[in-house]
């Protein structure tokens, strides 16, 4: 019978661009029985209604990372530009949050419309460009790093089919996670900026 990988042997670590569903990934985890690494200073909303599950820390991985020897076993969110600054001395597991981009766009207007703020004047369609140039510079990074394993997974289909999502979940991290409750962490009414 095949050995399952201890936990502590890797840092799991929820990643994507912003509104691309690692809120609701942060959730499927802990739902199956994953201690997850939050502060909780940005408190759920309306935007995210059960959390945005982050931690201050991580905006400072650069100057500061011993901290993630803790996150050993455990699950901790890093948004997909500050991948690149993780640290070499331990293995990752990368869950990897893929949304369209014009969805996750949508998403952020809306966001920001409803705090009073607004977008730096750049368009819907430059942004989808830069969007797409560093989620190619990240795969392939990825790819190249050897302390690095990832598994993509659309957000749009986790919504359709939690359960086939919460397995994939489950086998790439090796666990025996209750991939049931798991699935019914999914909120398919959060759904909110589709595609059409």
């Amino acid at each position: 019978m095949e050995k399952k990988p201890l936990l502590r042997n890797f840092i799991t670590v929820v990643s994507g661009l912003p509104r691309s569903g690692t809120s609701m990934m942060m959730q499927i985890l802990k739902a199956g029985g994953m201690e997850v690494v939050t502060d909780e200073v940005r408190r759920a909303d309306e935007d995210n209604p059960r959390g945005y599950f982050e931690l201050e820390q991580v905006k400072k991985l650069k100057e500061s990372s011993a901290w993630l020897a803790d996150c050993r076993g455990k699950a901790v969110k890093v948004i997909s530009m500050l991948l690149f600054d993780l640290p070499s001395n331990h293995h990752y597991k990368i869950i990897f949050m893929q949304r369209p981009t014009e969805e996750m766009l949508a998403s952020q207007r809306i966001m920001l419309e409803r705090r009073g703020e607004t977008k730096d004047g750049i368009s819907d369609e430059h942004m989808a460009e830069k969007f797409e140039k560093h989620l190619k510079q990240v795969e392939h990074w990825i790819a190249q790093q050897k302390n690095m394993e990832v598994l993509y997974v659309p957000y749009n289909e986790v919504i359709k089919n939690p359960l086939l999502y919460s397995e994939k979940v489950n086998g790439f991290l090796g666990q025996d996670f209750n991939t049931k409750t798991m699935a019914e962490a999914v909120e398919e009414t959060f759904y909110r900026q589709r595609k059409e």
